[in-house]
């Protein structure tokens, strides 16, 4: 139940603090900023969008490069019809190919091609570095844990939530 949901009727809302405001601007400045300039410098160097590197990068550690179309789309966090949209357009690109799953057909598989691996793996360097630039490298290994356990604990809220 929300808090907004659990309050008494008549109830004031628990507005945030100065410095609670401040916080959270700067994460939403973050949640922002940060896609964007890892999507640019992929674009830039690798001509894919971070969703479409995402995708690939979640091809390419699955065994045959092989996923499901569904399982896809959870772990790319869209819908379905969204992630056709974009894996027909890696498809066009000779990155990815779909086919009815041999298992059972009622699912179709996303298969990351040796062309889509190639393409992944020279994108990889680059974008690594550009993500160890603009968040590895400015914390110290025990601000990057924090913030490693302060992203799994707000996960774990936005994943039991009740309105996703």
């Amino acid at each position: 139940m929300t808090e907004e949901a659990r309050r008494e009727p008549g109830e004031p809302p628990r507005w945030l603090s100065d410095a609670e405001v401040g916080s959270w601007l700067s994460v939403v400045r973050l949640m922002t900023w940060l896609p964007w300039s890892i999507d640019q410098q992929l674009r830039r160097d690798s001509n894919l969008g971070m969703v479409e590197y995402q995708v690939m990068a979640r091809l390419s550690q699955s065994p045959g490069r092989t996923l499901r179309m569904s399982a896809l789309a959870d772990l790319a966090n869209a819908s379905l019809s969204r992630l056709s949209h974009l894996v027909k357009r890696l498809e066009e690109r000779g990155l990815v190919r779909r086919e009815a799953d041999r298992a059972d057909g009622r699912f179709t598989n996303a298969i990351l091609t040796g062309e889509g691996l190639r393409v992944l793996v020279a994108a990889a360097p680059g974008h690594v570095a550009h993500v160890r630039s603009l968040v590895i490298d400015v914390l110290s290994p025990e601000q990057l844990r924090r913030m490693g356990l302060a992203a799994d604990r707000i996960m774990a809220r936005i994943d039991t939530s009740e309105i996703n």
